[in-house]
């Protein structure tokens, strides 16, 4: 069972899982990013045909409304079983009209499933959210010959300098954790996992109406990602982390 405990600062324990169970994250992103769903889909569909994955078991962590797999699955067709687990409640209603013959959502955590054996287990932008993210990526090692991840970047230059960002991301969405890609591969590599792909995706071109300040970056990250991926990642954000690993 994930541990999603806590201290606050009054001493009392906060549970972190809370706010996808009783209604405060769909309260405070109703989309639950569906709008992004296509897009990610499309990634990483195009990542597994890079390295000509041929999956017949597709699973996700952290469905949420379950878009991503509905998408893929759009795009996939055959004889491929999608298999969605979320321990929200709000999710999982907003999943199940997405049921088919071969697209199925539990509202379970995955890591209590012991003969799950999937060919490929998605965890897209999931890993930011688990407080103990680092016994996530242990336990679900074996669940799949395939892991795909996708790992916001927030740990840059300007988000340092703009005191409110990280805690924004804290409140609203629910993110405990902050990463660059070299700690990302870093941690893979420490957990066993042998990397096969690690690309950048731009998120800020999908989700664009953040306010001013995200225009603002727009060119600049555009531009610069030209010159220099890394660097501009590193300075400027916007990038989250798609990673293919056994």
């Amino acid at each position: 069972m994930l541990i999603f405990l806590s201290l606050d600062v009054s001493g009392d324990m906060v549970d972190y899982s809370d706010m996808y169970r009783n209604g405060e994250y769909l309260r405070k992103n109703p989309t639950w990013d569906v709008g992004d769903s296509p897009w990610k889909a499309e990634q990483i569909l195009q990542m597994l045909l890079e390295h000509n994955i041929r999956a017949c078991t597709i699973g996700e962590v952290g469905c949420g409304a379950g878009e991503i797999l509905v998408n893929l699955q759009s795009a996939m067709g055959g004889d491929c079983v999608f298999r969605g687990y979320d321990i929200s409640p709000q999710a999982i209603e907003l999943c199940k009209p997405k049921s088919n013959a071969k697209m199925h959502f539990f509202q379970r955590d995955l890591l209590q499933e012991s003969d799950i054996n999937l060919d490929v287990l998605l965890a897209i932008d999931v890993v930011e959210h688990v407080e103990d993210y680092l016994g996530f990526l242990r336990a679900i090692k074996d669940k799949a010959t395939y892991k795909v991840f996708h790992v916001p970047l927030e740990f840059f230059a300007l988000s340092t300098l703009h005191s409110e960002f990280l805690c924004k991301q804290r409140l609203n969405s629910g993110h405990l954790h902050y990463f660059t890609k070299d700690i990302l591969l870093q941690i893979f590599g420490e957990l066993g996992y042998d990397v096969l792909d690690a690309r950048y995706t731009p998120g800020y071109l999908v989700s664009r109406g953040h306010g001013w300040k995200d225009d603002l970056l727009y060119m600049p990250r555009r531009i610069g990602f030209l010159l220099h991926k890394d660097l501009t990642v590193r300075i400027f954000g916007g990038y989250s982390l798609l990673v293919l690993a056994r």
